[in-house]
């Protein structure tokens, strides 16, 4: 076991130079974490993770088993990453002509306190809104607004969800039960 400002690594787990683990964070077993990467505090990075170079990682974040997040790929705080989901990094692989380094990555940014599925893919280049939630298995492949219950394949809009990810119902008015939210051209406002 590897313990600095009070995070824990665990010591089957690999840790390159120039990164930063934020206090109280806990990075278990099988896991490595690239060069330059930053980790916030209060995260839990589970079993065979990887976390690729440059990749920023916000506070009580919680990345379950067999999750590679590459370069290009942001999270904020309070972000869940459900076991063996997928995060893409090149929008055309070709084995035959690679494409290696920083300027092939498309970036994806997965905002605060989103939710991600079990074996959910998230293409590249995306952005995955704030509170949102994308179902197990679900293939995103465009933005996800604020919000928004996607799931499928590809992934569609199934409805408005609210802080704890339940579905909204709106009244007559498209003003949620809860009077905390409100539909306007098809997008959802907060009240």
């Amino acid at each position: 076991m590897k313990t600095t400002n009070s995070s824990f690594v665990h010591n089957s787990s690999y840790v390159d130079e120039n990164v930063v683990i934020g206090k109280n964070t806990k990075i278990w077993h099988f896991s490595h974490i690239q060069s330059n990467s930053i980790i916030g505090e209060s995260c839990s990075i589970g079993q065979n993770v990887n976390i690729g170079n440059n990749v920023k990682i916000g506070n009580f974040v919680k990345i379950q088993n067999n999750v590679s997040v590459y370069e290009g790929v942001e999270i904020d705080d309070y972000v869940f990453c459900g076991p063996s989901m997928v995060f893409t990094n090149i929008l055309q692989p070709r084995s035959e002509f690679p494409q290696r380094g920083s300027s092939f990555y498309l970036k994806t940014k997965v905002c605060k306190s989103a939710s991600i599925g079990a074996n959910a893919t998230i293409v590249c280049g995306n952005r995955i809104g704030k509170y949102s939630v994308i179902g197990a298995g679900s293939v995103v492949t465009k933005d996800v607004p604020d919000f928004a219950l996607f799931y499928g394949n590809p992934a569609k809009f199934i409805a408005w969800v609210d802080y704890k990810g339940n579905k909204l119902d709106f009244d007559s008015n498209k003003v949620s039960h809860c009077k905390k939210f409100k539909i306007e051209n098809d997008i959802l406002i907060e009240l």
